[in-house]
C-alpha cells in the first residue's frame, strides 16, 4: 500500500499551509466544517493535512521529518532564501547533497536530491 497522506499537528495552521504552498507547490483544499486544510500534491506525491495542534502537544515535538525530493538542491536553497526560508548548511551524503529547515510551527523538514543520486 502506497502512502498518501500524511497528518501533521500545528500551532498556526494558516502559516503552516501558506508556507507548504509557497515553498512546496502544495495546493490547499478545505472542506465546509472539516477541521483538517488537505494539502495536495502538485506532482503526485502524499498530500499533507494540516490539524490544529491540541494544548498539549509542544512546537516541533515530531519524530517524523518530512523530505522533499530536489534534483538541485542548492538552487532551491538559494531560491527559497530570496523568499525567507533558511535552510542550514548543505550536507553531502552518498552521493547526494540535503540541506534542513524548520516549518513556521517547528517542525523538521528537509530537502535532499537523494531520489537523483546515480548509482552505479
Amino acid at each position: 500500500m502506497p502512502l498518501h497522506r500524511i497528518l501533521l499537528y500545528v500551532q498556526d495552521v494558516e502559516k503552516t499551509v501558506g508556507f507548504y504552498a509557497k515553498y512546496f507547490g502544495y495546493v490547499p483544499h478545505r472542506e465546509d466544517g472539516d477541521r483538517i486544510v488537505e494539502l495536495v500534491s502538485s506532482d503526485g506525491g502524499a498530500n499533507l493535512m494540516v490539524h490544529k495542534a491540541g494544548k498539549a502537544q509542544k512546537a516541533g515535538q515530531s519524530l517524523v521529518k518530512l523530505v522533499f525530493d530536489i534534483e538541485d538542491v542548492e538552487a532551491f536553497c538559494t531560491s527559497c532564501a530570496g523568499e525567507g526560508l533558511h535552510f542550514g548548511p548543505l550536507h553531502k551524503a552518498d552521493g547526494y547533497v540535503f540541506a534542513n529547515a524548520k516549518d513556521p510551527c517547528n517542525n523538521p523538514i528537509s530537502v535532499s536530491g537523494r531520489a537523483f543520486r546515480k548509482t552505479p
